[in-house]
C-alpha cells in the first residue's frame, strides 16, 4: 500500500494516469488500513498529499468515518484544488450530511471550487431534493463561470426532472 501511495504522490500530474491507477488501486483494496493511510494524509503538510488523501477516501466504503474528515477539509483548507477533490469525494459519496458544508463551498471565490460544488450538489440533495440544495444549484446556474452555470444547469435538470432549456 505505501508503494501506492509513493506512485501516486510522485505523478505531479493530478489527473495523471500514474496517479489515477494507483488510486484505483488503493480503491480496490477499500480496507480500513487503507483508510487509515488515507486520512493520515488529509493532515498531511502539502497540498498534493491532502488531495492524494482525499481522493482515496472519496471512494471507500467507509461513508460515516470519511465525512468528519471531509468536513473538516471543506471548512478549514486554503488549497482550492484539495477543495475541489474534497467536493467531488461528497459527491462520490452520496451523503446528504455533506449538503452544508458544499452549500457554503458553492459560493467560494474560485470557480475550480464551485465546479466542484456543482458536482456534488446533484448526488447528495437527495430525493425529494433538500430545498437548500435546489436553491443553492439554482444559483450556481447564474455563475460567471460557463463550465460552473452548464453543469449546475445539468444537476438542476437531473434533480428536478426539468429540461436543460426550461432552467437556462
Amino acid at each position: 500500500m505505501e508503494t501506492l501511495i509513493e506512485t501516486a504522490l510522485r505523478d505531479r500530474d493530478q489527473d495523471g494516469t500514474i496517479r489515477w491507477n494507483a488510486i484505483a488501486m488503493l480503491h480496490e483494496r477499500g480496507d480500513l488500513e487503507t483508510f487509515t493511510a488515507a486520512r493520515r494524509l488529509c493532515a498531511g503538510e502539502t497540498a498534493a498529499e491532502r488531495m492524494l488523501g482525499v481522493d482515496i477516501i472519496g471512494r471507500l466504503p467507509f461513508v460515516d468515518r470519511s465525512l468528519p474528515v471531509l468536513r473538516f477539509l471543506a471548512a478549514s483548507e486554503d488549497d482550492c484544488m484539495v477543495l475541489y477533490s474534497v467536493l467531488i469525494a461528497f459527491g462520490h459519496l452520496r451523503d446528504r450530511r455533506a449538503l452544508p458544508s458544499v452549500v457554503a463551498l458553492g459560493e467560494h471565490a474560485d470557480p475550480r471550487v464551485r465546479y466542484g460544488a456543482a458536482y456534488a450538489l446533484p448526488n447528495i440533495i437527495g430525493s425529494p431534493p433538500d430545498p437548500a440544495g435546489l436553491i443553492a444549484l439554482e444559483r450556481l446556474t447564474q455563475d460567471p463561470d460557463d463550465d460552473v452555470a452548464e453543469w449546475a444547469r445539468l444537476g438542476l435538470a437531473l434533480s428536478t426532472g426539468r429540461e436543460i432549456e426550461e432552467i437556462g
